[in-house]
Formats: C-alpha cells, structure tokens, sequence
C-alpha cells in the first residue's frame, strides 16, 4: 500500500506561480490510433483565487505543468502556449468571493499548421529533411535577436547552435529511408513534415517540455530493446470502461504505395487469402520514398500487419491517487511518453488471452482536487516493431548471447 497525492507546480514564462490553487485540469497529448501522425497536445486549467490577483499570464505565454513523482521531484508533464484565458467569479461571501481563472494552452505542434515553407529539400533520408523543415521554424535567426542581449542571459550549457530554440526535440537522424528531393512548392508546415513521417515509417510527437520530435521507423524497437516493458497491472485500473476493440476497419489487403518525386511512381502488393476471408479493403499509401525496393518492402510490411485484424485498446484508466499502485508504476505513468512500451497483465482471460503488449500512442490527465487518473490509448505491438538494422544492435552484443534457433530473417530485436 503506497499512499499519495499529488502536488503540482505551474510555471507561466518560467515563473512558479503559487498564489492560486488547481481546481482542475485536462491535458491530452499523442494520437488517437496509429495510422495518422500526433496532433498538438493540450492543457486545460483551472485555478481558483479569492485574493483578487492577477495572474501573470497572456496570450501567448509559455506555460508548463509539472507534478511532483514518489521521490518529491517534480517531473514535467505538459509544455506549451497559452492561446485562451477566462476570468470569472465562482463564488460570493460576506467578506470575499472567489474568481475562477481558465487557461487553455497548446504544445508545440500547433505552431506548424500556421506556418509556410516551400519545403525545397535535397534528397535525404527521412530525419535529416524533417529536421531541415524543422530547424528553419523552430531555431530563431540572430537577426530577429535584442541587440542589447548577452549570453549571460542564457542558461549555463546552451550553445551556440541552440541558443534559439523555440522548441525543436530529438530527431532521429539521419532516419531509415531514403526520400526523393522536393521542389518549391507552397505548403503548411505540419503536413510537410506528417508526409516525411509516414513516408519514413515514423512519428513525430511533444515531449512532456512541448518540443516537437522525431522517431524514426526503428525508433520503438530500439528503445524496446534497451529498455524492455513497464509491466502494469490490469487489477490496479479502473473497471469500468476497460475495452478492447477488434475492427474490421483496420484490416487493408490491397495496397498501392506511391513513391519518388511528386510521387509519381506505384507499386502494389495485396494478400489473397484475407481478401477471400474479408473481401478486398485497399488503401493508397502516398510517400516520397526514392527508391521502388524501399516501396515496396513498405507495401509488404503494411499487408504483414494489417491483413488480419489485430485487437486495441481503446481505452485504460489508472487512478494514480490509488493506494494498490506502487511508487515504481505511479512514477511510470506519470512519465508517460508517446511510444512507451507497456505489458498489461491479469486482463480477463477472454481480453487478448489475458495480457496484452503494445505501445503508447495518446494519454489523457485528469485532475481535481487532490485526485489524478491517467488514461491510456495503446496499440498492438506487432504495428510498430520494424527488425533492426545490423548497425542498430549493440556493440557489446555477442552472438553465443542471441537464441541458436533464432533465425537472421525472423531477428525483429538483438538485445
């Protein structure tokens, strides 16, 4: 039994602020399912004042949420920036009345719809052009920089190379798949770089500090490797509402991947044996992939995955206030991240036999008064796992250390 509550610190343009108490709060972040790239994250607060002050927020502002985890370390779980605030009265007495503040902000991804390139690039593998379109949005120009600033303004450890960035993360780079040269052609940042995601088989996401990231297709397979599950238990959520879901929506056995520049170019793969059992469920897939090899080892793995339907879980809860969670599993989901690996066990035996296995795609806070639940959106694990590339595996690896059944073809993961 391990007892907790939460406690909370805001800062708004980097500035703790205590004065006011959180009522309530709704952050989401991540995707809904795997086959469209993340949206922008968003938080929802509430803070209850009954000293007439003024919060020192405005559009705009830069706000974070953090919590403070089993240890007593605040741990950030939102970073964005503010574009809605409201100020109402809650409640009157005879000597005071209390005011309600709403703030409403978005993570960094909402930046990139309302942003225009003409996304020239060379060609390159799928991490170094996202990270071309993103570095000319996210790092700022010298020029556009107070003459009257000095670097002592800025953080011990900031370089050069970094000093202006407005919220670029991890990018994988250089990335797995080699893409054709774009020329200028006008478009909106976010499905530029959507477009490059899923041409290289991958995601971009918001860290828990707002920056935008990129993993690339072997990202989740890598990180499995290193790092293995978070195994959970299915006993500690709540009940109600606790739903997997099999769908004949998810199933595609005709495909037609289009590829090169302009992506002019087609290959098509589909699987006879699930078009009997399902009748024909075709997509096109368009990318900007270079090379007809790397479309059509796409098109194969896409039919691997998706021509038999695969459960989901829609949903599972977690109230992190609940005593039966202990402090490893409570920090866990509060460190929640898209492409988290988690095993949920001690499921009803007619859910996935049980347990289930996957990978984090979105996740919702709820909070009121000292009561905090996570909810989880997973997806299967086989949707995600790409087989490692010889460079991937460690270097300490030994192959007496690796299964002598295990054959080359069939080597998802080397750890």
């Amino acid at each position: 039994m391990t007892q907790w509550s939460p406690v909370w610190k805001v800062e708004i343009d980097g500035v703790a602020y205590t004065t006011a108490v959180l009522a309530n709060l709704t952050i989401r972040s991540g995707r809904t399912n795997i086959y469209e790239q993340a949206q922008a994250g968003y938080v929802n607060l509430e803070l209850l004042d009954v000293n007439e002050a003024i919060v020192p927020v405005n559009i705009n502002s830069t706000i974070s949420v953090s919590i403070k985890d089993t240890a007593g370390v605040f741990v950030p779980i939102f970073g964005g920036n503010v574009v809605d605030i409201s100020l109402s009265v809650r409640d009157v007495g005879s000597t005071m009345f209390t005011q309600t503040y709403g703030i409403t902000a978005l993570g960094a991804l909402a930046r990139l719809p309302k942003a225009l390139t003409n996304g020239v690039l060379s060609r390159d593998f799928d991490g170094d052009q996202i990270y071309a379109i993103l570095s000319q949005v996210l790092f700022g120009t010298w020029a556009s920089v107070p003459g009257a600033l000095t670097w002592a303004t800025y953080e011990a450890g900031v370089t050069w190379a970094n000093a202006e960035n407005n919220g670029l993360g991890e990018i994988d780079q250089p990335g797995n798949y080699d893409l054709a040269a774009r020329s200028s052609s006008r478009t909106d940042v976010y499905s530029l770089v959507s477009a490059l995601a899923t041409s290289g088989l991958g995601y971009i996401y918001e860290d828990a500090q707002g920056r935008i990231g990129y993993a690339d297709s072997t990202h989740r397979t890598n990180y499995l490797a290193a790092n293995g599950y978070v195994d959970l238990d299915a006993n500690h959520a709540r009940a109600a509402g606790l739903q997997i879901q099999t769908r004949v929506g998810d199933v595609r056995n005709s495909l037609a991947i289009k590829y090169g520049n302009n992506s002019q170019h087609e290959v098509t793969d589909s699987d006879a044996a699930s078009i009997a059992e399902y009748g024909e469920l075709a997509q096109i897939i368009t990318t900007t992939l270079h090379d007809s090899a790397d479309a059509t080892a796409q098109a194969a793995f896409y039919l691997s995955l998706r021509k038999q339907p695969q459960p989901i879980f829609s949903e599972i809860t977690f109230d992190l206030t609940n005593p039966e969670i202990d402090n490893s599993d409570r920090d866990n989901l509060l460190n929640c991240f898209m492409g988290e690996a988690i095993a949920l066990n001690n499921l009803p035996l007619n859910m996935s036999s049980g347990a289930f296995q996957g990978f984090v795609e979105g996740w919702s806070f709820q909070a009121s008064y000292n009561r905090l639940s996570i909810t989880l959106l997973l997806s299967p694990l086989a949707y995600s796992l790409q087989a490692m590339r010889y460079n991937d595996v460690p270097i300490t690896e030994r192959y007496n250390s690796v299964s002598p059944t295990l054959q080359w073809q069939y080597a998802t993961i080397v750890a």
